[in-house]
């Protein structure tokens, strides 16, 4: 038998092949790169940030209990900071952010991070909110259980990030368009998750009491090129790792808008933009938070509660 080859031998005639990762759907160094670009102009750009950042603001003013300690995840602007305003429920905000660019100009302590790896200890923070920052999280389950474990127990976390309703305008005029100028169709817009399986997401995380709603947030604009460039001024463009790479081509992009126009325009003239927000709601578990009853513990049946006859589980009801 001969002898084998040295893998140095056979470098020239292997080549290597580069598996994707099914996790990786975003590109977060393109995500990092606009951050630090879009931060130079941001506040003429803000506008839907400081929206959401103000309804999550109000959800917290709901909890009848004060935080000593808080975290902004993904700050951005410091809308989060600019909504809680005089609030004494919130004792010292930590910001972070992803750019560099968005924790200089933070008006308190802020830390460069990233999400999908929190560089902070066990434990840390009473309370951590997130505004329009997670829908670009690769691995959310992951990232939650990331927020769990840097809250105290019976710490809160409130969230909002973008759902999948989000765009359905634009998704529905790009693809009209790519397939009839470029006979197929490619990811031009960012997957976002459904509000169905937002709790459950929280629950796998380990968050104890969780909850999810949704709100749609409409926009008017003079057009959907006034959409499309007012998104890349956000810095909400397309992140999918297996979007078609280079420029869109010029007429395919002229053409959804054409199309976009066409369907969407409202009677004043404009084209409306849904943006779906999913509020996320949990609590780092703790003995003091109610548990659900054992079953068979109940103090009254449910037959007697609806003023009917109880039935075995067996036993067939003639019906009549």
């Amino acid at each position: 038998m001969a002898a084998p080859l040295p893998a140095a031998a056979l470098s020239p005639y292997i080549r290597t092949v580069a598996v994707p990762d099914p996790l990786l759907v975003f590109d977060r160094t393109v995500l990092r790169q606009r951050r630090e670009r879009v931060a130079r102009a941001w506040d003429g750009h803000a506008f839907l940030k400081r929206e959401i950042a103000e309804r999550l603001v109000e959800r917290l003013g709901d909890v009848r209990r004060s935080f000593a300690l808080a975290l902004d995840l993904g700050c951005h602007g410091d809308e989060i900071a600019t909504a809680l305003g005089n609030r004494t429920t919130v004792g010292h905000l930590i910001r972070s952010d992803l750019g560099q660019s968005f924790a200089r100009r933070a008006g308190g302590p802020a830390v460069v991070a990233d999400e999908e790896a929190l560089p902070f200890a066990a434990a840390s923070f009473d309370l951590v909110m997130s505004a329009m920052n997670l829908h670009w999280v690769n691995d959310l389950p992951g990232t939650l259980i990331q927020i769990g474990r840097v809250l105290k127990p019976d710490g809160l976390f409130l969230g909002a990030m973008l759902g999948g309703g989000t765009l359905w305008q634009l998704r529905q005029a790009l693809a009209a368009a790519e397939s009839e100028i470029e006979g197929g169709l490619s990811p031009r817009v960012s997957p976002f998750a459904d509000l169905r399986d937002a709790a459950g997401l929280l629950q796998r995380a380990g968050f104890a009491l969780p909850v999810a709603d949704g709100e749609t947030i409409d926009v008017e604009y003079e057009s959907a090129l006034a959409l499309m460039r007012d998104l890349g001024a956000m810095g909400e463009g397309n992140l999918v790792l297996e979007r078609r790479r280079g420029m869109a081509r010029r007429a395919t992009l002229l053409r959804a808008a054409e199309i976009y126009n066409e369907r969407f325009t409202g009677a004043s003239g404009r084209v409306m933009a849904s943006f779906e927000v999913l509020f996320l709601h949990g609590w780092a578990p703790h003995a003091s938070q109610p548990k659900p009853l054992k079953p068979g513990s109940a103090a009254l049946r449910l037959a007697e509660a609806l003023d009917t006859a109880e039935h075995s589980a067996g036993e067939k009801v003639e019906r009549s």
